[in-house]
């Protein structure tokens, strides 16, 4: 049952008792008592504003309770805020190298693997960032939907989590990258737009995927970022090629990855991370640069109501509480007026001579 203000019952039936609340309007609530006239008395302000406070508190108090009985709650509603941030997508390799340290090994004793790292820092930067929403892609060989754009933190930490799991086969980013823009496509609302991609490499992306991607981003533009975890003697993304090597696609996949997305045309940074720390920096420096104004939706639950009610009740009913038990009663000491009839006044003398004859 509906009531204004966001207000609801979930038990409408005491609606049928409202009528209750008239009856301290109807009924007294003191004793009643005999009392001589008090037409010469002057009004008293005071007894008149302390009746009708108790009446009312009458009214309140009854009007508490069916409250509380009925189990009054403030139903839930989606307010619109204003804060910073971005409708991120974090795009995470799950490929078999990110189980590696950064040096290019299994992990040892005491010692962090890529993946390990990259998800304890990454975790950190959505907790710091409140007013964001996210969405999780990985990819291996294959793209996977892990969670579309939301502001459920945890459910987002949860899928964080999952990029320290054991990795699968190799790196297909083109597909990956594709999947990341499909969910921004599919999150309607308005805000500034970011795709984070963490990676420790980079495969040939085919020229199909290469002009699906451009259609994509054309359609809504969108902010890059790349962090490379670079393994240990692994060729840069910003290095020029040695003399002996091809500077093509396939012996150098990670530079041509960063010159195609460079040729997007959209804001796109890229960080190259050697170590721990230098991930760190990276998703520090990522976490200053999308600091747009955004407006978001937050979604309130349902708030119970029923003990405040029944607050309310119990403050209503003390002072006629206390009203009761301050109550004076007029019995053995009041002051009993008897009137006599005429013919009785008249036979009085009459009964007097008899006596004294």
């Amino acid at each position: 049952m509906n009531l204004p203000f966001s207000l609801a019952l979930s038990s409408p039936w005491v609606l049928f008792a409202l009528p209750l609340m008239l009856l301290p309007l109807l009924v007294s609530l003191q004793r009643r008592q005999g009392y001589p006239s008090l037409m010469d008395v002057a009004p008293d302000s005071i007894s008149r504003g302390v009746d009708i406070a108790l009446h009312t508190a009458g009214v309140v108090a009854i009007g508490a309770l069916l409250a509380g009985i009925g189990g009054l709650y403030l139903k839930g509603q989606t307010v619109e805020r204003v804060g910073e941030g971005a409708h991120v997508v974090l795009l995470l390799d799950r490929s078999s190298s990110m189980d590696d340290t950064f040096a290019g090994s299994r992990p040892g004793e005491g010692e962090a693997s890529k993946s390990a790292a990259a998800r304890d820092l990454l975790r950190d930067f959505v907790t710091r960032r409140p007013h964001d929403r996210f969405g999780v892609a990985a990819f291996s060989t294959m793209p996977m939907h892990v969670l579309p754009i939301t502001s459920h933190k945890d459910a987002v930490l949860g899928a964080v989590d999952a990029i320290a799991r054991p990795g699968l086969a190799y790196t297909n980013v083109g597909l990956g990258l594709s999947l990341a823009l499909s969910m921004q496509e599919m999150d309607p609302t308005p805000a500034s737009r970011a795709i984070v991609l963490v990676s420790d490499g980079a495969g040939v992306i085919d020229r199909r995927v290469q002009e699906k991607l451009r259609a994509q981003i054309a359609k809504r533009p969108i902010n890059l970022y790349w962090l490379y975890i670079r393994t240990a003697g692994a060729p840069g993304i910003f290095d020029p090629p040695g003399a002996d090597v091809p500077d093509t696609p396939q012996a150098l996949p990670e530079r041509h990855l960063n010159l195609f997305f460079q040729s997007l045309k959209v804001p796109y940074r890229a960080f190259e991370a050697e170590n721990p720390q230098a991930v760190a920096d990276a998703i520090t420096e990522i976490d200053k640069l999308e600091r747009n104004p955004i407006r978001y939706q937050e979604r309130i639950p349902e708030r119970p109501l029923s003990a405040w009610a029944y607050a309310i009740a119990v403050a209503a009913l003390l002072p006629l509480l206390l009203a009761k038990l301050f109550e004076v009663r007029l019995e053995g000491s009041a002051v009993r007026t008897t009137s006599v009839a005429p013919d009785a006044r008249r036979a009085e003398p009459a009964r007097k001579l008899q006596e004294a004859a």
